[in-house]
């Protein structure tokens, strides 16, 4: 008999302003504890290194994690020039160095190729699996990889500083799947000079903006208590992407058991994807199919 999970049955959203220096998964697992919340994920890892928004998912929000890891995300970065490493970052060993720094317009010349439908390998210190296996850990076993490129949307990508010669400040705007580490790199070699990424920050991420979000600091003062919920945004926050469909109240009992269920509908096609509510409170999401939503996705809220 499987062991049944401690904590509350609390969903929603709580944004953080991760830290540097801390995994992706310790974030989460400080925010399960600071919420005593029974299940918890997250929208999107950040590298280690990384800072900025980390979308923690609580309870049924879990269940709309997809929503916001397909959304558009924004981040804030810089590269050094002159140099690349085994990561693709300033944690890495330099493998390349080069004496040779472009000007200011060559950057923002260089920068249209990464923009629009563009494929992109990944980094070799990656959690892409190969056969099974993580790339990061074959990589640091010594073994010769090769990653197959990967589609990726770019909507923007600027040049924003130039603190100096070996550093240049830029911004992406990208859908799902991106490496911002890729495009250092990518960048040094387009540029014939080496790149990697020194400062990494996440601004915003579907709906949650980094400013916006919680420190640590402050979730470890307010663990356990009141003050901690109140920041607590609603699961409906992972939908905003997609459609709202009203359901009735003979609707509300079908969907909720699983069933197809009656939806009053404005402006949505057959085989859209979209979510329903009843009284404000998300119900499902799935498929809608003449005057009825085909759910995929259910919650189960304690107050439902």
């Amino acid at each position: 008999m499987a062991r049944r999970r401690k904590g509350r049955d609390i969903s929603g959203w709580l944004v953080i302003d991760k830290p540097a220096g801390m995994t992706s998964t310790s974030v989460v697992n400080k925010v399960r504890w600071a919420m005593d919340a029974k299940k918890a994920g997250h929208a999107g890892t950040l590298d280690p290194d990384a800072t900025g928004v980390l979308a923690i998912a609580l309870g049924e929000a879990t269940k709309t994690v997809p929503y916001i890891t397909d959304a558009l995300k924004a981040y804030q970065f810089t590269v050094r020039l002159g140099q690349s490493t085994n990561t693709d970052d300033a944690e890495g060993e330099v493998i390349n160095t080069s004496d040779q720094r472009p000007t200011d317009d060559q950057i923002k010349d260089a920068l249209g190729q990464f923009v629009g439908d563009i494929q992109q390998v990944p980094p070799k210190f990656s959690a892409v699996k190969i056969d099974g296996q993580r790339a990061y850990k074959l990589a640091r076993d010594g073994e010769e990889i090769e990653l197959a490129a990967r589609p990726l949307w770019v909507e923007e990508l600027i040049m924003t500083d130039r603190e100096d010669a070996d550093h240049v400040t830029l911004e992406m705007t990208c859908g799902k799947g991106g490496y911002v580490r890729a495009i250092a790199r990518d960048l040094g070699a387009a540029l014939g000079c080496f790149g990697h990424v020194r400062e990494l920050r996440r601004i915003w991420s579907g709906p949650f903006d980094a400013d916006k979000g919680l420190t640590l600091e402050q979730v470890e003062a307010m663990a356990k208590s009141p003050d901690l919920d109140s920041h607590l945004m609603p699961l409906e926050q992972g939908l905003i992407e997609l459609p709202e469909v009203k359901a009735t109240a003979q609707g509300v009992v079908r969907l909720r058991n699983g069933n197809p269920g009656m939806v009053i509908a404005h402006d949505i096609e057959y085989g859209d994807e979209c979510w329903a509510s009843f009284d404000g409170q998300a119900v499902a999401v799935g498929v809608y199919k003449a005057g009825e939503l085909h759910p995929s996705r259910v919650f189960v809220l304690p107050d439902a």
